[in-house]
């Protein structure tokens, strides 16, 4: 995931702090933008993970902090509602001119509301999806209303919200009744994703009802079974950007993925040392994965580890390959099962002859045959396995040239 840092000025001039993160290709298909939580900010584990989720489907995803939040200009009490839905058409135009119009809108918490409110007015914006969003934009009050009295009598008051202290005054609580939340909606006629954790103790799960009953189809509601309101285990946020990703395809057409400005290779692998640690994507032209180092060696266990891949591309290789076999063969093969096992052993244990005795790599392939086979067939099948192209690869040796591509 590359990531770029922005300012974007918004409506009232105040520079608002953004990330831009990219597919490792660098070449989005198409762009999101990210809507924080209320009080929150884009550095958020959750916001970071969803994103990187998404680049892995092809999206370039712009996160931001609002107005008076994070690394963004301007007073906490200048984001009311109203002035977020600003921020986001902002961010909008912003893409608009310098890259491209994005086409979904993603948010969380009141940010959710905040998509909800700024798609109805961007014709660009094609589906919106929301995590843990309110029905109802007053609906955050309740986290302020110890103050409410106190700010009507002295104009301006410092208030508590999540152990942090915010300044609020009467034109940020009376912005939040503005909003008819639940007639935009009605009128929104996109397609819309809302998520929301069934025990989400801050924005209750009825909020979601609401919102799916208010809303035309196309509509999808996830549970986010086991999850809390900010998403705070990096395994649901992860979860989160991948079932965006996959749902919103349904309303993109599909485009092949561009190779890194490397032509004629068949695969380009990306990692961000300084964000990512291990966790690098791979991209070929139609398809996206990642690869992690598991967290006992430091990594964050987000994919498979470079040798899994290994071991998956052998196992893939042999099953394939024997399908094509017992079909020529017009034999009754109806599954495969591959298991191996990766190590290192020494050349003395494996009885194996070499100029100087050293450690050597050593995969076990293991095979499980299903279907009306003959004892002769299967035995012809176990030979097979040992002559698929991956196997040859790996068996006979690979003569490696690698090169260094100017910047």
């Amino acid at each position: 995931m590359n990531n770029t840092k922005l300012e974007i000025d918004n409506s009232k001039g105040q520079k608002l702090r953004a990330y831009l993160e990219l597919p490792a290709n660098q070449k989005p298909n198409n762009y999101a933008v990210f809507a924080h939580c209320f009080t929150c900010s884009s550095s958020l584990n959750a916001v970071k993970n969803i994103s990187r989720s998404l680049t892995t489907h092809g999206f370039a995803v712009l996160r931001f902090d609002f107005t008076g939040l994070g690394r963004s200009e301007g007073m906490f009490a200048d984001s009311h509602f109203s002035a977020n839905v600003e921020d986001l058409v902002s961010v909008n135009n912003y893409l608009k001119t310098h890259y491209k119009a994005p086409s979904l809108f993603v948010g969380h918490s009141l940010g959710g509301a905040a998509v909800l409110v700024a798609a109805s007015k961007l014709e660009n914006v094609k589906a919106v999806a929301t995590i843990g969003a309110p029905s109802s934009v007053s609906h955050v009050k309740h986290l302020f209303s110890h103050g409410i009295d106190e700010v009507k009598q002295k104009g301006e008051v410092t208030v508590n919200i999540g152990g942090r202290p915010f300044k609020i005054d009467n034109a940020f609580v009376e912005d939040f009744d503005k909003t008819n939340l639940p007639q935009i909606v009605k009128n929104l006629r996109k397609p819309l994703l809302i998520m929301h954790a069934p025990f989400d103790a801050i924005v209750g799960v009825n909020n979601a009802q609401a919102l799916y009953e208010y809303a035309h189809h196309p509509k999808s509601f996830i549970s986010l079974d086991g999850a809390d309101h900010l998403l705070s285990s990096d395994n649901d946020s992860i979860y989160v950007g991948d079932v965006i990703g996959s749902w919103v395809k349904r309303y993109f057409p599909f485009e092949n993925n561009e190779i890194l400005d490397i032509k004629g290779q068949q695969v380009v692998g990306y990692l961000n040392i300084l964000e990512n640690n291990f966790t690098t994507t791979i991209q070929t032209k139609k398809h996206s994965l990642v690869a992690d180092e598991p967290e006992d060696v430091g990594g964050n266990n987000f994919g498979p580890s470079p040798y899994e891949l290994l071991s998956a591309s052998l196992i893939a290789c042999t099953a394939m390959t024997l399908k094509m076999y017992a079909e020529r063969k017009q034999w009754n093969l109806q599954e495969v099962f591959v298991y191996t096992n990766h190590s290192k052993k020494h050349s003395d244990d494996l009885n194996i002859e070499t100029d100087t005795p050293k450690y050597l790599d050593f995969i076990t392939k293991r095979i499980k045959l299903i279907g009306n086979l003959t004892q002769q067939q299967k035995e012809r099948l176990i030979e097979i396995a040992s002559k698929c192209p991956v196997h040859k690869t790996l068996s006979n040796g690979v003569v490696f040239k690698t090169e260094h591509i100017p910047d």
